[in-house]
């Protein structure tokens, strides 16, 4: 036995533990917070995301600009002649 007594350690043992789930509890509610702030911003940013895509079924106009290609020089002409009937 110590100086307690046997009612002092149970109570000191109780209080302990008393202590401990205070903590448990105080943890809980902080974490509880946390995650509740991070699904509400999270929230926040896909519907920032989806109210500023774009509208279907515009316009989209592309510019091109092409270059010419080179032509081999003619090599021999063809005539061709058809007879009328």
């Amino acid at each position: 036995m110590t100086e307690l007594g046997p009612i002092g350690e149970r109570r000191a043992r109780i209080r302990a533990e008393e202590r401990r789930a205070g903590r448990r509890r105080v943890t809980w509610v902080v974490g509880s917070f946390v995650v509740a702030g991070l699904a509400f911003f999270a929230g926040l940013a896909v519907g920032r995301a989806v109210e500023e895509t774009p509208k279907p079924g515009g316009t989209q106009t592309s510019v091109r600009t092409l270059t010419p290609a080179t032509l081999p020089p003619v090599s021999h002409t063809v005539t061709v002649t058809t007879g009328s009937p």
